[in-house]
């Protein structure tokens, strides 16, 4: 098995890629504490690496987050070990009957305009966002448009969460796209 490492914009989170599925069908998921990585064998194994900070499994990559004051070459040799051992014993990625987890935790119920508008950001963001994001070790979550000031918050996961650039990608990348598609977008801004 050979897995290929890739930086990222985030110099504290590498992408591994496999070379197999990792969370095709059900992901992706996003464990940014070994609690949080209870149903994910995988994501279990790699907390235990000295240094790791974060897990977030995407379709076919895993972005691996380290904390400031470790070195990747302590920590990424230990990460492709616990991998590759993982797929060798051949493990689930996730363990049980792990449902899809919603693109969005926007609970709302739009009507009328607003429902048209936010569809439309929600197409944008699945058709044009989140795969230029996924090629950065990254995702992108919805989660709520406010129709009174035009305002949508989203959030970045994975290796995009804490990337000095995310700041930059939300207001100028995303925010000048959602725009230029949809005029009723005023701003994007990053959802607490």
């Amino acid at each position: 098995m050979f897995i290929q490492t890739e930086p990222t914009p985030n110099p504290d989170t590498l992408k591994f890629l496999p070379g197999e599925p990792v969370a095709a069908n059900a992901g992706p998921f996003d464990y940014p504490s070994v609690e949080a990585a209870g149903a994910s064998p995988l994501a279990r194994a790699l907390f235990e690496v000295s240094g790791v900070t974060g897990v977030f499994l995407g379709r076919d990559f895993l972005s691996i987050s380290k904390s400031p004051d470790s070195d990747w070459k302590h920590v990424r040799p230990m990460a492709l070990a616990a991998i590759m051992d993982h797929y060798m014993a051949g493990l689930p990625v996730i363990e049980g009957d792990q449902s899809v987890p919603q693109a969005s935790d926007d609970a709302t119920e739009y009507e009328g305009e607003a429902a048209e508008i936010v569809a439309e950001i929600r197409e944008l963001i699945e058709t044009r966002v989140r795969p230029a994001v996924a090629q950065d070790g990254g995702d992108i979550v919805f989660h709520r448009f406010e129709p009174e000031t035009g305002i949508v918050h989203l959030s970045m996961r994975g290796a995009c969460a804490g990337c000095p650039s995310s700041t930059y990608t939300l207001k100028q990348g995303i925010e000048n796209m959602l725009r230029a598609y949809v005029p009723e977008v005023t701003a994007v801004e990053a959802a607490l």
